[in-house]
């Protein structure tokens, strides 16, 4: 008999144990790396990790981080990285920002949804 899902996973990510990215990346550094010694700190980081990963991601209470990773946060996020300057692409970024300012911009919930849905080889549930 074969069994096509033998070497699948599921993990859970829970939205009511995090209000935050920084949040965000502590769950999944949690359920992904486990036995690393490292913690996911970036939106590549978080795509990087998601490469090993084959199965289904089931996102409980998905409601609430599409509201704590709404526009609020992600305005701060990007004013945060235009402060900081040189390190990141200004314009890019003032270009993202005026356009979630203009509603047409992502989340970050959006974009993390987004880099979870790259992944072929990848399921996600929203719940």
């Amino acid at each position: 008999m074969n069994n096509d899902n033998s070497n699948k996973e599921m993990t859970v990510i829970n939205g009511s144990h995090f209000s935050n990215l920084e949040g965000f990346y502590e769950e999944v550094s949690q359920l992904f790396l486990k036995d690393e010694d490292w913690k996911v700190g970036t939106l590549d980081g978080f795509d990087d990790i998601l490469y090993g990963f084959e199965g289904e991601i089931i996102w409980v209470n998905s409601e609430r981080s599409k509201e704590v990773l709404g526009f609020d946060l992600t305005k701060e996020f990007y004013e945060n990285k235009i402060r900081q300057g040189k390190v990141f692409n200004v314009k890019l970024i003032q270009q993202k920002l005026d356009e979630l300012i203009a509603g047409k911009g992502q989340t970050l919930f959006e974009i993390l949804i987004e880099i979870i849905e790259s992944h072929q080889n990848i399921m996600l549930i929203l719940n």
